[in-house]
């Protein structure tokens, strides 16, 4: 069973809500289809920030992100300029990293001072517990990827991805990342039941440790599952198809989808 991380209390003032969102996927499937979506989301940003105690976002942000010492990828300006200019104003927000952009370091923390999570956290938000990551790697099955994330996290792959220049590494990385996600697609519309790994894994964690709410992203299918007795998963889905979210207001967290 992956490690998961206690973090502090998170107390949640009168009238305030908690948002969460996931996999934006950014650069994905061309620049211009990217723009469009990083501007709506710049949008819910704005929409959402005068009642929100924090913002979580649960990874892949970018459908491709490596940060080389004195380089980042090219765009997304505008998603960046909007989170620092939140957590100027004092607002709280996490980020965990996805399998797509798993190659985040230091960056977001020391230009934003936002923090970069790599597993999963235990939290209580309010009155109820959560227990929040991305999602990729849990489960039963899928050895193929658990054992590529092992490749991926490695020290020695990083080091050697970043002796590529940028210009040709993160340009290829840009291609296989889209392979990738368009040969997974085809399952995005599917609900597999009891089958659902993350419902699996929810469901594996709760027979040991209670939590009202297990939120996820990964699987690109907005989904909310009993898991059992008082449990809920919920999954984020995408914002390429579905524009999905999260909020919590101090008694529920209910999926919501911004259309402007």
């Amino acid at each position: 069973m992956k490690q998961t991380l206690t973090l502090p209390n998170l107390a949640l003032p009168p009238g305030k809500k908690v948002y969460f969102a996931s996999d934006f996927h950014l650069g994905a499937p061309d620049a211009a289809a990217s723009l469009a979506r990083e501007r709506r989301i710049v949008r819910w940003l704005d929409e959402v920030a005068p009642d929100a105690a924090a913002i979580y976002l649960l990874g892949d942000l970018f459908d491709f992100w490596f940060e080389y010492k004195h380089a980042i990828p090219r765009g997304f300006i505008r998603l960046q300029g909007k989170l620092a200019e939140l957590t100027d104003a004092g607002m709280p927000i996490t980020i965990f990293t996805g399998n797509h952009d798993m190659w985040m370091f230091g960056y977001f923390t020391q230009e934003m001072g936002i923090p970069v999570l790599r597993q999963e956290i235990s939290q209580r938000i309010g009155n109820q517990l959560f227990h929040i990551g991305h999602g990729d790697g849990l489960g039963p099955k899928d050895y193929s990827y658990k054992a590529l994330k092992q490749v991926f996290t490695s020290g020695l792959a990083q080091w050697l991805f970043a002796r590529l220049h940028p210009n040709f590494g993160i340009g290829m990385a840009n291609k296989w990342s889209r392979r990738s996600r368009m040969q997974a697609g085809k399952d995005d519309t599917k609900y597999f039941g009891d089958e659902e790994w993350l419902l699996q894994y929810c469901r594996e964690v709760e027979t040991r440790s209670h939590h009202d709410y297990y939120v996820f992203g990964h699987r690109h299918l907005p989904l909310d599952v009993e898991v059992g007795p008082g449990s809920r998963y919920i999954n984020l889905g995408e914002w390429v198809n579905y524009c999905s979210y999260g909020v919590y207001d101090g008694k529920e967290l209910a999926l919501r989808h911004f259309e402007q």
